[in-house]
């Protein structure tokens, strides 16, 4: 299939849904720009999945905006919206092959059967699943299914894609795999498309930017990158990546941890309220004995080791700050780490360079 012409921005504005005294999506305002890859990212009963199904017309608004362009659909039923949808158990009818199944919107908008034909052999040729238009459904693998199902959700040629946890039913190594084939087949396509997942890896594997979701309040929204490294609350921090936290009281000199003032890089910003260190386990590193004399422009702690654990590809362990506050820390595994992996009751001294220090909000 060529590349769509017609990628169209979504405007969310004031969108709320009550069931009764529960508030599932509370004013929730935010735009998705033509062609990008939103993910919509949050715990369970976060608001993101009945946000989704807000979108896609299968749940009606108890206030708000959905546009998509200039045009309002709200009041609109979900065939209306010329909207493509992948559902998490994949929704395929066994009773069709394949192509019947892919075929199926096509025939409902009365496309003619030669043409129907033509896509359906065209949109399996994207997927890469060309020649298997007269499986069965229960012979395909999971990982077929759902590209049949995404095949099936593009074939119309949508203005916008929805997709609600469309990964959670295969094992992680395909789960991984398929997270790249997804993100290939939309930069292919250019299509608007908004997902939802509760995985925080997935969403920064495949999104342009993430939209995170807390009680159904939109939290934060930017790119995997900049939620990672400059979450605004120690929610969004916790919920994106791993990290320790430490209690902030400010001074005349800045925040200190106790009697220890905190160096930040230049230009830091600090919220205003409830100010802790968020310190990601990859950024803090061990000083070993016979290391170079510590940096003036470094942080340091000292403390004693917990636990280490080894877990494959990194090592992790655990160390309580003399402070009384217990951080993370994570190596690579190489030989050379190996060698230095602390043992519990061993003391221990941690540097995090000021670049990797970040202060964040402690409530959400």
């Amino acid at each position: 299939m060529p590349p769509s012409n017609n990628a169209l921005p979504v405007h969310i504005q004031s969108l709320s849904k009550h069931f009764g005294a529960v508030r599932a999506v509370e004013d929730v305002s935010f735009d998705i720009k033509a062609g990008e890859f939103l993910t919509l990212l949050g715990p369970s009963g976060s608001g993101k999945t009945t946000l989704l199904m807000m979108i896609a017309g299968f749940s009606r608004p108890t206030g708000g905006s959905i546009r998509i362009a200039e045009q309002e659909i709200v009041h609109l039923p979900p065939h209306k919206r010329n909207i493509g949808m992948v559902f998490q158990n994949y929704a395929l009818f066994p009773h069709m092959t394949v192509g019947e199944n892919i075929a199926y919107p096509l025939k409902l908008r009365k496309v003619s059967r030669s043409d129907v034909e033509d896509r359906v052999r065209k949109v399996l040729d994207t997927v890469q699943l060309g020649g298997y238009a007269d499986r069965r459904i229960n012979e395909l693998s999971g990982g077929q299914r759902q590209r049949i199902a995404l095949a099936r959700a593009i074939v119309f040629e949508p203005r916008v894609l929805l997709m609600d946890e469309p990964l959670s039913a295969l094992d992680k190594h395909l789960r991984e795999a398929m997270q790249m084939e997804i993100r290939q087949l939309h930069d292919r396509l250019g299509m608007t498309t908004i997902s939802v997942t509760h995985d925080q890896r997935e969403a920064l594997t495949m999104s342009d930017r993430v939209a995170v979701f807390s009680n159904g309040k939109l939290a934060q929204i930017a790119t995997p990158s900049d939620l990672y490294e400059q979450p605004e609350n120690r929610f969004i921090a916790e919920f994106i990546g791993e990290s320790s936290f430490l209690p902030l009281q400010p001074t005349a000199d800045g925040f200190a941890y106790g009697a220890q003032i905190i160096k930040l890089a230049d230009g830091t910003p600090a919220p205003s309220t409830g100010k802790m260190l968020m310190m990601r386990p990859e950024r803090l590193r061990l000083v070993t004995d016979g290391a170079p004399a510590l940096a003036s422009d470094a942080n340091v702690f000292v403390g004693q080791v917990l636990t280490s654990m080894f877990q494959g590809e990194s090592l992790l362990f655990e160390v309580k700050l003399d402070g009384g506050h217990s951080v993370f820390v994570r190596m690579a595994n190489r030989s050379e780490n190996m060698r230095l992996l602390p043992q519990p009751g061993q003391r221990v001294t941690l540097r995090l360079e000021r670049s990797d220090a970040r202060i964040v909000r402690a409530e959400d």
